[in-house]
């Protein structure tokens, strides 16, 4: 699998390390334990498209929003990861 970096272009699989489901939202500083519980615990295991957070180690150091079809690993979309220092690559 090739993903194709906004700011470094096509790259191989082995320079991006995979942190997990983009979706879900941090809980708010006060959030109950259990709240806390299922944002670090509880995950969907999708089948189909879903979109992911990468990190392009091996490159720009930039994270990514990658979306992926986890049956066929096609990438549908990349882009920079909001809030994750991507705006400072190249600055």
């Amino acid at each position: 699998m090739r993903i194709v970096c906004p700011f470094c272009g096509e790259r191989e699989l082995g320079e991006f390390a995979y942190l997990g489901d983009a979706k879900p939202v941090r809980p708010v500083a006060r959030a109950s334990a259990d709240d806390v519980f299922d944002y670090v615990y509880l995950r969907d295991n999708v089948a189909g498209e879903t979109s992911e957070h990468w990190y392009h180690g091996g490159g720009c150091r930039a994270w990514l929003k990658i979306g992926r079809n986890t049956l066929t690993h096609e990438i549908s979309s990349v882009q920079p990861a909001a809030g994750a220092g991507a705006a400072k690559v190249g600055a």
